[in-house]
């Protein structure tokens, strides 16, 4: 039985299956957007689905961290 691809949410650091998280993804062209299909690619980051954790990626800033860049506020908007 195969493993399921593992991981971190870029709030809380956790490690998660990769099926329970929510991913966004920056593509070559520095655009932005959620994967809902988790097929697109790119950079990923992803972030856990429970609120405190999205909260704490709005607070913190976590997709600027993982993209180094500054991410537009709407995709944080997206994520409440």
């Amino acid at each position: 039985m195969k493993n399921k691809p593992q991981r971190m949410c870029v709030a809380c650091r956790g490690m998660f299956d990769k099926d329970n998280l929510i991913k966004a993804v920056k593509n070559k062209d520095n655009n932005i957007r959620f994967d809902e299909g988790k097929n697109l690619g790119g950079r990923g980051a992803y972030v856990c689905k429970s609120n405190k954790c999205r909260e704490k990626c709005i607070k913190t800033r976590g997709f600027n961290r993982a993209f180094k860049c500054n991410v537009p506020n709407d995709i944080y908007e997206n994520l409440k």
